[in-house]
């Protein structure tokens, strides 16, 4: 009995020098982390569901999925054009939880999917000016400005976050709140806009050419959608993240 007794500490203390199982030397192994979590969220990157299983004693790992959608209508004030869009906000993301302290963590990760985008139909009524480059038009009598633009995000991010809370309470503890704050590294969006119709120079009935044949309105069309590129820039290419989650411990 004593010779199998010898033999079971030193096998065990063979995995934990080894490192081959995640062994805590004092007796508790790898087996008794917590192996699944899941939480239900909200926040800036829309309703999502996250899953997590226990790395170490301090560790966590995320797996998150968040959708939005937003249809709408607005005219923009400075060019006097009118859009009916849709937002619609899509990302799957990987986060590691490092925890410091009691409930405090620090992650890192990766937005595997980042499908933020928006897509919308402009029109400017008949006889109604607009401005393309701080040129200004009138929408033709007969035949009236329309168009489309779109935004569209990288499709791949780095992410990096702070919060509180632990899917996988330590604990015998089940339902968990999660907060966490933090931002998405996007590459710069892609505006990209597109007119059709006529433009008139004169008036809504004089000096009118097709937007798609006339050089002059097609190249400030282009100032115009590399203007909205340069100064959404550096809004669109951090996006916030700011969220709140309830959780259960399985």
């Amino acid at each position: 009995m004593k010779m199998k007794r010898d033999s079971s500490i030193f096998a065990a203390a063979s995995i934990c020098l080894a490192g081959l199982l995640p062994y805590n030397c004092m007796g508790q192994s790898g087996a008794s982390l917590p192996k699944f979590g899941l939480s239900v969220n909200a926040g800036t990157l829309g309703a999502g569901i996250q899953a997590a299983t226990a790395v170490t004693r301090k560790s966590n790992v995320r797996f998150g999925f968040s959708y939005f959608r937003y249809d709408g209508n607005f005219t923009s004030s400075k060019d006097n054009i009118a859009f009916a869009g849709t937002l619609r906000l899509e990302s799957a993301e990987v986060l590691y939880d490092q925890y410091i302290g009691k409930g405090f963590h620090i992650s890192p990760g990766v937005a595997i999917y980042d499908g933020n985008q928006a897509t919308g139909n402009a029109s400017v009524p008949a006889g109604q000016t607009f401005k393309l480059n701080n040129v200004s038009y009138y929408s033709a009598a007969g035949d009236p400005a329309t168009g489309t633009g779109s935004f569209t995000s990288g499709t791949i991010a780095p992410e990096f976050l702070l919060g509180f809370g632990n899917l996988l309470p330590r604990s015998t503890r089940h339902f968990t709140v999660n907060f966490d704050l933090g931002v998405i590294f996007t590459r710069s969006p892609v505006i990209k806009l597109n007119l059709m119709g006529s433009a008139c120079i004169n008036s809504p009935t004089s000096g009118c050419t097709p937007i798609s044949g006339d050089s002059s309105v097609q190249s400030n069309l282009l100032a115009e959608q590399a203007k909205l590129n340069h100064d959404a820039g550096p809004y669109l290419k951090y996006w916030p993240v700011i969220r709140l989650g309830f959780g259960y411990k399985f």
